[in-house]
């Protein structure tokens, strides 16, 4: 199994900002010993917080039972959501998956290191705290360095859902996680920097006669078909089955109405005439609305997603009353950044 996308362990990112050395957000690229005290502690059964290139993750050694148990305590996620299992090699995936269809070796191929995964007919040796007690399970690999250094420091593959309270925004910056969480819980938080894209992976269901979309992410349905053949189904229509779909996800602490490029400027203007304090996030453009709490204008659908949940985040720091944010047309990247922002306002995906 090639990494040859990925920038590799010995790449780590350059170095933006001052590393908070000794504090529990630590950046391994000015902080050599950061990897190893974070191997330290999943080794003896603490959750460490890392970045990847989709969002920040909190892990735990993938076959340690008691582990993974904490990662659903000190989240508060429902037993019956299954994780995602992250790995670096094709070694580990041996110890993960009972057997590898044609077409996840040609996803791999393709797709990995990348922000896919997949969902694969499990091994014995998984736990089922792991797959939510399902016969598959998910798995990936990141293309992150820091996430790659330290898979291949662990030796072993990590389970990692998003590093935030169950329900919560996603969190794309290691100040996000730090928001989440008291560093008597989560004492260490790797920091990579800004997620690359902002949104969880895309999750492909192999395990039965065609493959099956059951999350959008950055890898879309026009990448995948190619590859595959037509996909089965309709995102969330198995949610069972797939991390991040079976209960309500990336609610903010401000209300989010979703609004055509058309009618941005009159949503704000009923927002702000009664009385609230008014956010937009848009991509289109047009006039500024006076009045505005927050104003975040995009160049393209990319930035777009990968600005959602740090534009969630935001507009809880500076206490919104409303998020106003733009629709997109839902396809290619627009359809996983209209699933989020549609859970995010309280509908259905």
């Amino acid at each position: 199994m090639s990494r040859s996308r990925g920038a590799g362990p010995g790449r780590l990112p350059p170095d933006r900002t001052r590393a908070e050395v000794g504090g529990r957000i630590r950046r391994p690229d000015c902080d050599p010993a950061a990897v190893a005290d974070a191997v330290r502690l999943l080794r003896a059964g603490q959750p460490v917080a890392f970045p990847t290139e989709t969002v920040y993750g909190l892990g735990a050694p993938a076959l340690d039972h008691r582990a993974v148990a904490r990662i659903f305590s000190l989240k508060g996620r429902p037993a019956d959501n299954p994780l995602i299992v992250h790995l670096s090699s094709a070694a580990m995936l041996d110890t993960l998956v009972a057997g590898l269809p044609e077409a996840a070796e040609a996803l791999i191929k393709r797709f990995w290191p990348g922000p896919l995964a997949l969902v694969l007919p499990r091994a014995a040796g998984v736990p089922d705290i792991v797959t939510a007690g399902l016969d598959t399970v998910a798995v990936r690999m990141p293309d992150h360095p820091v996430a790659l250094a330290l898979l291949d420091a662990l030796g072993e593959p990590l389970a990692a859902p998003s590093a935030n309270r169950s329900g919560r925004p996603s969190p794309t910056r290691a100040g996000h996680v730090a928001a989440e969480f008291e560093p008597a819980d989560l004492p260490l938080i790797l920091d990579g920097g800004p997620c690359v894209h902002g949104l969880e992976s895309t999750v492909l269901d192999l395990s039965g006669s065609s493959p099956r979309l059951l999350r959008p992410g950055a890898v879309t349905t026009e990448q995948l078909e190619p590859v595959v053949g037509p996909l089965a189904g309709k995102p969330g229509e198995a949610a069972a089955r797939s991390p991040g779909l079976r209960h309500r996800h990336y609610m903010p602490d401000c209300r989010v109405v979703l609004a055509e490029p058309s009618a941005l400027s009159v949503v704000c203007a009923r927002e702000l005439a009664a009385g609230h304090r008014v956010g937009l996030f848009c991509v289109s453009g047009g006039e500024r609305p006076s009045g505005l709490a927050l104003y975040r204008r995009v160049p393209d659908l990319a930035t777009f997603g990968r600005a959602v949940f740090a534009t969630l985040h935001e507009a809880g720091q500076l206490r919104l009353d409303v998020l106003v944010v733009e629709r997109v047309s839902p396809e290619g990247l627009g359809l996983a950044i209209m699933d989020r922002l549609r859970r995010a306002a309280g509908a259905e995906a």
